[in-house]
């Protein structure tokens, strides 16, 4: 047999196995167009919330839906969230967002929103629906709106917090005959990623018994580089002898981002602590006052008491001293008649 004859018989051997192996499995060739014939499924992969714009009193919670599409086109698409309060059951927000047709082969991401009051918790509903019937849902649970802050809020500047170093620091600078100055420091650190605007710190200096304001003042916090911490320094002044609060405050364009609490113990007698209820004792408003009142000047006004430290009045009544002379002069009168 020549070389030609052998190539036709190895050929022929090669087509009658492929010819076998077709009819022995009818499946190993498919249509390609069998694939697209295939009714289209479409179901809900994934649902990620996210917190979006935060108010004042509501915040808007951002879901993000994977949708997982197979076989033929899927017509008519929507997307249908609902906020439930999870106290009350009652609906709190609604949103439908419409997909349309979808024939891509694997997921494809769509975004929706809902406005919730920021207190509470809520039950999210999720709903796939394909041509009005409900194809794929899911719930999802959230909690802790409050916690999240509102974007008017949002500084990377608030007050250090350290175990050791205080955040507000007070030390005596002076005092005069009834007065003292304070120097009072206060720690402010950037925890963000860039260089932080200028904001405002407020201090005020509030007696411990009264809550009375003794003085204020309002310092500039220039921008401080991200992770660092910048310390920023006033005085106050207020009468000695008594005991204080100092009360710090950041500022953003008249928006509080951050309140922390120091304290300046001036009574020798009695000290306080930063965040303590103390007990409530005497308070002498005019300490306080530019000018004393007239009742303060003239020893206080009368309170209606009787005056026992003059006894000589033309209004005075007899007291046991009459008694004593007359029960004298009987006795001396009753002696007398004894010796006649």
């Amino acid at each position: 047999m020549d070389t030609r004859t052998t190539l036709l018989a190895v050929a022929a051997a090669v087509v009658l196995a492929g010819a076998v192996g077709i009819v022995a499995v009818p499946d190993a060739i498919d249509d390609p167009r069998a694939e697209t014939d295939r009714p289209g499924q479409i179901d809900l992969a994934d649902v990620v919330v996210s917190p979006g714009e935060v108010r004042g009193e509501t915040a808007t919670l951002d879901l993000l839906v994977d949708l997982r599409h197979r076989g033929s086109t899927v017509e008519n698409v929507t997307v249908r969230h609902r906020a439930i309060d999870a106290d009350s059951g009652l609906l709190v927000d609604e949103t439908t967002v419409d997909v349309g047709d979808v024939d891509r082969e694997g997921e494809t991401t769509v975004n929706g929103s809902l406005d919730v009051e920021r207190e509470g918790g809520y039950r999210l509903e999720t709903v796939v629906y394909a041509d009005g019937q409900r194809r794929s849902e899911r719930t999802t649970r959230v909690a802790g709106v409050s916690a999240l802050t509102p974007t008017y809020a949002d500084s990377p500047v608030e007050f250090a917090d350290g175990n050791v170093w205080p955040t507000v620091a007070v030390s005596v600078a002076g005092t005069s005959e009834e007065t003292a100055t304070l120097s009072v420091s206060v720690s402010v650190t950037n925890r963000g990623d860039d260089a932080s605007e200028e904001i405002d710190l407020r201090l005020l200096l509030r007696q411990a018994d009264s809550n009375v304001i003794a003085d204020e003042a309002t310092e500039t916090v220039g921008s401080v580089r991200p992770g660092r911490t910048a310390t920023v320094t006033t005085t106050l002044e207020a009468p000695d002898g008594y005991n204080y609060y100092v009360d710090a405050a950041l500022f953003d364009d008249d928006v509080l981002i951050d309140e922390t609490q120091g304290v300046a113990n001036l009574d020798p007698q009695e000290r306080i602590t930063a965040n303590e209820t103390v007990r409530d004792v005497s308070f002498e408003i005019e300490d306080f006052s530019e000018e004393a009142g007239d009742d303060a000047l003239d020893g206080g006004a009368d309170d209606g008491a009787p005056d026992r430290g003059d006894a000589s009045t033309d209004d005075a009544t007899p007291g046991f001293g009459f008694v004593v002379a007359v029960a004298g002069l009987l006795a001396a009168a009753l002696l007398a008649r004894r010796e006649s």
